[in-house]
This record gives C-alpha cells, structure tokens and sequence, in this order.
C-alpha cells in the first residue's frame, strides 16, 4: 500500500468523530449529540449513556483498557486521570463498562493546580465535565474526554471554560450584525485558528548532559559557536535525514488524532523547524495543539532527539513563536474577513474590518497580557518577532480604501499586475495587492489576522480569549448604534469612518524593528509594555474587569485569580533559573575552569623544568586570566546567591516581587552569564562540562 494510500484510511483512526458517531450511535441518539455539539444544547443523561456505552465498546475494540478525563489546568498543559473500565460482578469476575455519569462527570483533586488563591489547600475537591462540542480520542492506550475543569464552588481552573465562554460571545454579537445585513441563513459564527509552531530539535544524549536544558528549557550559559544563522541558509534548507524521519513519524501520529498537520519545514535558526496545520474551529485548534506540543515531545524520544519548546533556547539565534492566525467565519461557510474582489464595496467587510481595528486599538494592553511570560521576554522585540508595542499591519490597498472612507474622496482601485520573470517559460503569476509584514505583531494577511506575538510554550486559549472577547464587545457596540439607527447605509458608513478616524493610530505599515518606530508610536500613545511584570497588572484594570464580567466570560475574583498565577509563574521561573545558574558554576563550571587551570601551571612548570629557557608566556598569560575570570565569577555567583536569599523579603507584594526579580535577580544572571561565556571561550573543549553551542545547534 502507498504512503498516499495510507494517509486518509490513517487519519482520525483514533477520535471519535462524527463518522464514528453516526457509524455506532442510534439515529435519535446522533441528532441529539449533534445538537449538543453545533447549537449548546444540554445532553440528557439517559442519552450520554448510550453514546459513553459506544465510546467504551469503540475503544475497547483497539485494545483500550482506561479512559480519562483530558483538561487544560492553568499550567498551561494538559492534565489526565486514567481510570479502567474494569467493573466487579458477582462470582469474582469483571466486566468492562463506562456510564453516561463517568463520561459527563469527572473529580479529579483540585488543590496542587494554580488557582491564585480561589482554593485553599484543604479544599481539595474538584470537577471536570465533558465538552461535547470536541472529540474524544485515543491516546497512549486510553480514551480521553476532552472536559473543562472547575472547583467546588463553581470558579473556574481551566483554559478551555473561558475560550468556550469567549466563542459564545463572539457568536452571539456577529449574528447581531449579520441579521442587520440581512443574512438569515447563517445560524452560528464561529472564529477559526490555524497556530503554527516552531520547535528546535537537538541530540537527546546531549541535552541530557545539560541541567540548564533539563530544569529550565533553556540554555543559561553558551558562547557563541563560529557560525549561527548569518549565512541564512537553514531557512526552508533541505531537511536532514534524522529530522525528516522525525517529521514523518510526528505527521502520522498527529494524523491519527485527526490533527490536520499540513506544513513543515526548517526555520531561520540553527536545529530550528515549523509545523503548520490546516485551519479549524477555536476550540479543536486549541486542543489540537496542546496534542500537538505533546507529541513533538514523545516522537522525539523514539529518534533520540528532544524537542525544545522554549521561546528562546539559545542566544544569539531566533527564538520560537506560534503564530495565531485568526479569522471569523459562518457555519454556511463565508468568512467574514474576507475582502473579495472589490472589498471598497464590500460593506458587511469593512465593518467587521472596522470591529478588529478598534478592539485591538483599545485593547492592545490584553493582547499583550496574552502572550507574557518569562520565556517570550527574551524574544519580543529581538529582531526575530514582533517589539512588545502591539500594532496592526493591513497594507497599502486596505489603508488606502479606508482614508478614501475617511475624507469622502473616491477610491481608484489599482489593476492587477502580472509579474514579469524574464524567461518565457515560467508562468504569468499575478501580483498581490499588498505585501507582507513579517515585523507586525497583528497583520492582515489576506482573508485573516496573524497574530505573531505569542511563544512556543503558550496554549493558544489566552490569546483567543481575548481576541474573541474584545472583537464581541467592538460587535456589542456597533450593533447597538446600528439597531437603533433609522437609516442604516448612512449609519453604517458614518460608523466606518468614524471608527478608522479614532483608530488608525493602531496601524503600521513599516518596520516595526526601529527605533523611528518605537518614538512614533510613544506619540501615538501606544504601550510598550516591555516585560511581563510592565504588563500583568493590566489584566485587572477596571476597564478590562468590566469587559470580561459583561461577557460573562470570567468573574473578578477568576481574573484576580489568573493575574497571580501569572505573575508567579513568572517570579518562579526566574527563580528555577538562578538556582540552576548558581548550581551548574559551583558544581561544573568553577571546578572545571579551576581544574583547567591547574593542568596549565603543570604543563608549564614542567616545561621550565625540562627546558629552564623556554618562553612559557601562553601559558602564564591564559592562565591569569583564568584566573581573574574565575575570581569574578566566583563573587558574581556568590552576589547572586545572596539576591536570591533577599527575594523573601518582598514576597508580600506579588508585583514588587516580579518587579525584584526582573530589575535584580535577572540583571545579575546576565551578568553571571557574560562571565562565564568568557571562561567557555578561553577552555579546551573537552576540558568544558557540558556541550557547547557548535554541538547542539549542528551535530545531529
């Protein structure tokens, strides 16, 4: 059989999806699972009986003996129980079953998640309940039950109850202002992601031999190797044997779970690469790429590699971001950013155009709380990803119809231009209307917004979170004008302009990497908001309280709840870091230099020995240096040490504490690092602890 045979009776093997479904289920029981599914509607118990009893047999069938309930805590990964389906009978014997109770119902223990002081530890008692509206599937020998998961007195723990929540709202409010238009047809909108992910693969032998690896995800020490990305010849290169195995083998079991993984190739820096699937709903996205991250980690084991999914794992090289690229469609099939041919009289375009451009405007603080964390500081506003300043991207045509709509002027739309190659035999191809802007942290790219500001560890709940909730509230409003307006053309179009008018200063077309930018858009009055700790304290802003309690999307105490995990998630990081740090020099780096060092002095004082005139300068001179490097390093670890200490001293407030880390502890690991790259670089190879960039980066 062909490998393209292979593919589609491969895909979706191991999820319960709607051909199962429809293949298993009674005819009543499928329609009303499908309700459930497409219109929110609630699934009678004696009904979820019957689909957990076909789920069991399914399962079963493919050697299944567990199940459990599969959540998103606010780690930011997945969580699992596993549970048998073995049940006692009479005579000593066991029978395999699943009730409808067990499908619907889960209580996992609550109290060691991050809750940011919801629940005390004592209050141990939790819940997760299945989301019907996404697929169970097979994993690692078990069914899992995609399920949303909240405490005892109702708070919510989870990320997908609050991207759930947000989907509702953004359906709610654009079907608002379909009906305006006129659409009837359309009965749910619903937004969709497409997340790229970027990865680097390195030796798992060598990363094994590194603690800064294994504890933190990151390279706390490195000098930099003789070559890094200058050649740009990485990007898009022809894939090493090794990592196309890896790839292939990743892309079969994604394509299992019915992951629609599309794309792949070698990005810019060293051992770096990208996987892109095909877009889907938010919430089977979200899911998605959570299996996603998983699976690059485990497929990497079988090859003997790791997948590293730090946004910065190494200095002087790109990081890894994934890229949100988002976009509003109809369950009839239109998407609603969608220009067309002629999109300056594309009126329903130019609105929901106009919802984005405010809602991101107005909320840029959020986007930019959606993607802090301590690993994405290192790579915002290197010159690999976008500055930590959110702005907008939408090229020349869109700008252009836009002011056109601003002063009342007409708007000449510009002829297609066919592109000349100079060689007869390649094809005409027809240039686009607009370029790209790789530097934007939210461009317009065609049909869709990418969003490029968010890391590679991230689940992409956060960032559409807030994106469907600050669109839904721009909806809110704009379908509340429109509602009561007499004349809607006139108020429609009066809505338009107004909008781009009190808006566009979002908008950037140009290089978002200078610092001509960085100075304009300080007198636009946009945030730069360059750490996480800069940008946390937003989330609990009154405005932005007030926008996700309307919404109904978290409540006070939830968002509060949220803003202290963050930010100790944050304190905690850095804190994991420094110790590392202090670790690795006194138990690898110091003993090694020192040890380095003394075979130095030996080699030159029996070379005096042997020959009492011969010029033992390399040696005395590196070895003095060795010496005071190490002294320096010495006190700064020392100096470090002793910050750390000092941190308790503000552990009472949350935000001073970040604020510690980030302005003391964090400098002074800099400044440890910059020492002890010196000392990497004046060391023999095999003298040195660990393995060197020049291994990582190239040798596999």
């Amino acid at each position: 059989m062909s490998a393209t045979t292979r593919v589609p009776e491969m895909f979706a093997t191991m999820v319960f999806n709607d051909h199962v479904m429809k293949e298993r289920l009674p005819k009543e029981t499928y329609k009303a699972l499908k309700k459930t599914m497409m219109n929110g509607k609630s699934l009678d118990l004696s009904i979820a009986n019957i689909v957990a009893n076909a789920m069991k047999d399914w399962a079963v069938e493919k050697g299944v003996t567990h199940f459990t309930h599969w959540f998103q805590p606010m780690t930011g990964i997945t969580a699992e129980k596993h549970d048998s389906f073995i049940s006692p009978t009479a005579n000593g014997e066991v029978i395999m079953e699943f009730s409808g109770k067990e499908l619907v119902r889960g209580e996992p223990d609550a109290s060691s998640f991050p809750s940011g002081g919801l629940r005390a530890t004592f209050e141990a008692r939790g819940y997760t309940a299945w989301d019907p509206t996404a697929y169970a599937f097979i994993k690692d020998n078990t069914l899992c039950i995609p399920t949303v998961f909240y405490s005892y007195s109702g708070e919510v723990l989870d990320k997908k109850t609050p991207l759930l929540r947000s989907m509702e709202a953004i359906n709610k409010q654009a079907l608002r202002i379909l009906k305006l238009f006129g659409d009837t047809t359309a009965s749910r909108v619903i937004t969709t992601v497409g997340p790229e992910q970027e990865y680097f693969l390195i030796d798992k032998a060598l990363y094994e031999q590194r603690k800064d690896l294994v504890f933190c995800g990151r390279t706390l020490f490195g000098a930099k190797p003789p070559k890094g990305q200058e050649l740009e010849d990485h990007y898009f290169g022809a894939i090493k044997t090794r990592v196309l195995d890896y790839m292939k083998d990743l892309d079969e079991e994604l394509w299992k779970l019915g992951v629609l993984a599309k794309t792949k190739h070698n990005e810019v820096a060293p051992a770096q690469h990208e996987l892109a699937p095909i877009f889907s709903n938010t919430n089977t996205a979200t899911d998605h790429n959570q299996l996603t991250m998983e699976m690059m980690k485990k497929v990497a084991v079988r090859h003997g590699l790791t997948c590293l999914l730090h946004e910065k794992p190494f200095a002087g090289v790109n990081g890894s971001g994934k890229h949100n690229n988002w976009s509003i469609s109809t369950d009839t099939g239109i998407n609603l950013l969608e220009p067309g041919d002629s999109p300056c009289e594309n009126a329903q375009f130019l609105l929901f155009l106009s919802a984005v451009i405010k809602a991101v405007d107005e909320y840029q603080d959020l986007l930019r709380v959606s993607v802090a964390n301590a690993g994405n500081d290192h790579r915002l506003g290197a010159n690999e990803a976008p500055p930590a300043i959110v702005s907008m991207f939408l090229g020349e045509e869109l700008c252009e119809i836009l002011e056109s709509i601003e002063t009342g002027s007409s708007y000449n739309k510009k002829d297609a231009v066919v592109m000349k190659l100079g060689v007869h035999t390649l094809p005409r191809i027809a240039k686009d209307t607009t370029d790209r802007n790789r530097t934007s942290p939210f461009a317009f790219t065609g049909n869709k917004f990418e969003f490029r500001m968010p890391g590679s560890t991230f689940s992409v709940s956060g960032p559409n979170i807030i994106l469907n909730t600050i669109v839904a509230e721009v909806l809110s409003q704009f379908a509340d004008q429109l509602e009561s307006s007499d004349d809607f053309t006139s108020a429609l179009n009066q809505l338009v302009k107004n909008t781009y008018t009190e808006h566009k200063r979002i908008i950037f077309n140009g290089n978002n990497y200078s610092e001509e930018w960085v100075a304009e858009a300080k007198k636009r009055g946009l945030l730069n908001l360059k750490s996480t700790p800069d940008a946390l304290p937003y989330f609990v802003s009154d405005k932005n309280i007030e926008l996700f309690t309307k919404h109904k999307i978290f409540t006070s105490t939830e968002m509060h709840s949220r803003y202290e995990i963050l930010m100790e998630s944050y304190c905690k990081t850095i804190n994991i870091e420094a110790l590392t740090m202090v670790d690795m020099v006194k138990k690898q780096i110091l003993p090694a230099v020192l040890k380095y060092s003394g075979k130095l002095c030996k080699a030159a004082i029996e070379k005096k020995t042997l020959l009492s005139l011969s010029c033992c300068e390399p040696e005395e001179s590196l070895v003095n240096r060795l010496s005071n490097l190490a002294a320096c390093l010495y006190k700064k670890t020392s100096r470090l040490d002793t910050e750390l200490l000092a941190a308790k001293e503000h552990e009472k407030d949350l935000k001073e504490l970040a604020d510690y880390y980030r302005d003391v502890i964090f400098t002074s690991m800099q400044e440890l690092r910059a020492v002890a790259d010196e000392l990497e670089a004046l060391c023999s190879e095999d003298c040195w602890p660990y393995p060197t960039y020049s291994k990582l980066l190239f040798y596999i």
